[in-house]
């Protein structure tokens, strides 16, 4: 145990009797190798402290995320990868080199960013890209990083151009230039930086720029999910909400949950609400099939918003081709709203086809919506 002065100054005399009230476990920091006290990042920035705390608690359980890469489901091959590289990483005693995830909303990038900190035994500290609006932005995490920590960056594609050119040196050399002063008096400070790793989540990965993406070392995207692990999700979820699932419930609600455990896990706390306010709180087919169709989730995932568009291609375009920003104008929705959040999934299940002349809708469209196709 090390007594040190936190803000300067003298310390009283150290006699009991003149201060009873005062507690000696104030003054005294824990220098032992307890993992508790390691993992919290205690001599980084105070986020780092907040964020690894909270993801730390029991009440993490709460939004249903895994702690572990063990306790995941699917992207069985990415987490073969990384479990090779953080084992090579922990024999050597070196970080972990940069990673890239990437993939569609809603797969894992940001549970595996919280999980591959915990599986190395060091801190985490979580930025956004949006956020980072200029490097004087991005100098207080990389300053505070501690030796291996990591730094996770979402939404990286985001990042504007001048932040992304001051990672280059950072991600490559472990340091940063910061100039002081302006015009014929500016200076130019060189700080070193510990070994670190970034881990970066997109949606779009074609939109970082060459130079960026070639300095990760692991790059991986990640799939959609089979319905076997939704299920199996969705049955470990249950427990954890201390729900009663039944098997035939988790397999409907997992075939409408377009193959991503963000949707699976949203649907499964709507229709656990569903089963406690209008039932005796157990999750069966019955209940389940009535709470989706309250929110408008058909039996392949579809929700209102879809089959509105589907139906508006046939009804008002005879099926198609119809250009983009004649569906917004007659739906009155933004071209935005339908291109990123409505048609992904409609063009994934072969619902919809893109073609040069415009959207057109597919023989499974009728078939599912059953419209004749006279």
């Amino acid at each position: 145990m090390v007594r040190e002065k936190i803000l300067g100054g003298n310390w009283p005399e150290e006699n009991p009797e003149e201060n009873p009230k005062d507690d000696p476990q104030e003054d005294v920091i824990d220098d032992s190798d307890d993992d508790s006290e390691r993992t919290t990042g205690r001599r980084g920035s105070a986020e780092t402290e907040r964020l690894q705390a909270m993801l730390d608690t029991p009440e993490s359980d709460t939004i249903l995320r895994p702690k572990r890469i063990s306790e995941m489901v699917g992207q069985t091959e990415v987490m073969e990868v990384l479990y090779i590289a953080i084992d090579a990483a922990k024999k050597r005693g070196d970080p972990l080199g940069h990673i890239l995830l990437d993939g569609p909303p809603g797969l894992g990038k940001t549970t595996f960013a919280t999980c591959i900190p915990r599986e190395m035994g060091v801190p985490v500290s979580m930025a956004s890209g949006p956020g980072l609006k200029a490097p004087k932005e991005l100098i207080p995490y990389l300053s505070n990083l501690e030796p291996g920590a990591v730094l996770f960056i979402d939404e990286i594609h985001r990042l504007p151009k001048s932040v992304e050119e001051y990672l280059y040196t950072a991600m490559e050399d472990f340091r940063i230039d910061i100039v002081l002063g302006e015009g014929v008096n500016a200076r130019t400070l060189n700080l070193a930086l510990p070994k670190f790793t970034l881990i970066g989540a997109t949606t779009r990965a074609g939109m970082l720029s060459g130079p960026l993406r070639d300095r990760f070392q692991i790059r991986e995207h990640l799939s959609f999910y089979k319905t076997s692990e939704l299920v199996e999700i969705l049955s470990r979820n249950a427990k954890k909400l201390d729900v009663q699932l039944t098997a035939e419930a988790s397999e409907e609600i997992a075939k409408r949950s377009r193959g991503t455990p963000r949707w699976a896990n949203n649907h499964l706390l709507w229709v656990r609400d569903f089963a406690q306010s209008k039932s005796d709180g157990r999750i069966t087919l019955p209940i389940s099939e009535k709470a989706l169709a309250m929110r408008g989730i058909d039996s392949i995932g579809l929700d209102r918003q879809d089959r509105r568009y589907l139906e508006t291609l046939i009804r008002v375009f005879s099926g198609g081709p119809a250009g983009l920003e004649a569906m917004a104008h007659t739906m009155s929705v933004s071209s935005d709203t339908l291109e990123d959040e409505v048609e992904p999934f409609l063009l994934r299940s072969e619902l919809l086809t893109r073609t040069r002349r415009g959207r057109c809708v597919t023989p499974k469209t009728f078939e599912h919506l059953k419209i004749s196709l006279s």
